[in-house]
């Protein structure tokens, strides 16, 4: 018999196939139209009759529907021995639903051609399916089953937590999996951010098809939901779906109060491995999403190592010295904690000159800031950019949708971003690299032994 995945990719190939013959014939037609459409996006706030609210953006370029929701809640509340429980549940929303096994969940998607697809992060859990608009009903259908009814059988259930146990034992022979298990225990301690969200051998053992139940009756509530849609389904209609797939759902979560964390910092956690590449990472203070010094620190990181190949990280590391193929920046809010995170790798025998011309280049950015030519460079590409790396796709607008209620910016906040960085001062990037970056970081060495202090 095959495996329910391989049948699931059967379904994804209907889908996949459509959706190539379609956009290759109206790609020449409609691609500009399509792009500067997107710039704009038309986005209407739906809200139905149990109270869901979902952002949507019609558009009928092709029959197709994509929705992307996520509930508060994902591997900050696994039950501690019982770490894993969010990813592995995530594993099996198309492993069988109501009436449905697994085998017959998965013919049934193959029918009807829709994919879907669900994942944990540290904070929420995601779910997505994208379907043939003719084919609607059938797949909402299916998408209320495995929202609501989820079997979690026993086959499926020890199948998938056998799949993530393969992973787990190859993390623990990969230095750098076990590197940064390490580092993330020292800048978070006993905070849920320091636990992996695969879990351990050990705690994914110990859970139960009711650890399973229970938890999705804890998370899976409308209070706490997000939705975004793009595609071919006008307003009405999606509101009716919106009660047949989430409707039914208690309206507030049982979450787990999680308490927010500063990382710290000011500690080099060196993790000793005869490699001949070392893998470094610095941590530096970050800032919450809605600080009024967010732009600011957003352009100083494009600056100083975000932009990749114009950046000031890449220019000293790689194209002057040629320490390392890669190396970048990114500021990472999450719900419980933030930081600036700078990383590459280099040559073993190299690490220590690596480290000395990261430090360098950080300290000059924040003793001196940018020039005012990197900063309308930088302002430039982080407009023009951000409709291609955001809006190019249905799925692409519907993740950038659901981010932006995460987030609580706004429906209008694709028109406003332009002016938050346009505002932007050189004063204001040097005033937020100062803020950022004059703090003694946290370090990852994976590789040589390094020296404590300098």
């Amino acid at each position: 018999m095959a495996s329910t995945k391989m049948q699931m990719n059967s379904g994804l190939s209907r889908l996949s196939q459509f959706l190539a013959t379609v956009l290759l014939a109206v790609a020449f037609v409609t691609m500009p139209a399509i792009l500067s459409a997107r710039a704009a996006v038309d986005i209407q706030e739906v809200k139905s009759d149990s109270g869901v609210t979902a952002w949507l953006v019609e558009d009928y370029t092709v029959p197709i529907v994509t929705v992307r929701f996520s509930f508060k809640g994902g591997s900050t509340q696994d039950p501690a021995g019982k770490e894993g429980l969010a990813n592995l549940m995530t594993g099996l929303f198309d492993e069988g639903a109501g009436d449905l096994d697994s085998d017959a969940f998965q013919e049934r998607l193959d029918e009807v051609g829709a994919e879907m697809r669900f994942s944990a992060t540290r904070d929420s859990i995601y779910g997505e399916m994208r379907m043939l608009a003719e084919e609607r009903e059938n797949a909402f259908e299916l998408l209320q089953l495995a929202v609501t009814s989820p079997r979690f059988d026993q086959e499926p259930v020890d199948r998938i937590r056998g799949q993530i146990n393969t992973r787990i034992q190859r993390d623990m022979r990969d230095p750098n999996s076990l590197g940064m298990e390490k580092f993330a225990q020292a800048i978070y301690g006993d905070h849920p951010y320091a636990r992996r969200s695969d879990g351990t051998i050990e705690s994914l053992g110990s859970i139960t098809t009711d650890d399973l139940h229970a938890f999705h009756k804890r998370i899976f509530a409308r209070g706490k939901l997000n939705v975004a849609v793009v595609g071919a389904i006008d307003a009405e209609t999606l509101k009716n779906e919106l009660d047949r797939v989430f409707g039914s759902l208690p309206q507030d979560p049982d979450l787990t109060k999680i308490d927010r964390i500063q990382p710290k910092l000011g500690q080099l956690v060196n993790y000793p491995y005869d490699l001949p590449q070392a893998t470094l990472q610095f941590v530096y203070p970050g800032l919450e999403r809605e600080d009024p010094e967010f732009f600011p620190a957003f352009i100083m990181n494009h600056v100083l190592g975000g932009g990749t190949f114009s950046s000031r990280l890449f220019n000293e590391v790689r194209e002057k010295r040629g320490l390392a193929y890669g190396v970048g920046s990114g500021l990472q809010t999450s719900d419980y904690a933030d930081a600036l995170i700078i990383g590459t790798s280099t040559r073993a025998d190299r690490a220590q000159e690596a480290l000395d011309v990261l430090r360098e280049t950080i300290a000059k950015v924040a003793d001196e800031g940018i020039t005012d030519e990197e900063l309308a460079t930088a302002k430039t590409y982080l407009i023009g950019a951000y409709p291609i790396n955001n809006l190019d796709s249905s799925t692409a607008v519907a993740s950038t949708l659901l981010e932006l209620q995460r987030d609580k910016l706004g429906i209008d906040y694709i028109d406003r971003r332009v002016g938050y960085i346009e505002g932007v001062t050189k004063q204001q990037v040097k005033d937020a690299a100062q803020r950022l970056l004059t703090a003694d970081p946290a370090i990852l060495v994976v590789g040589p032994e390094m020296p404590k202090a300098e």
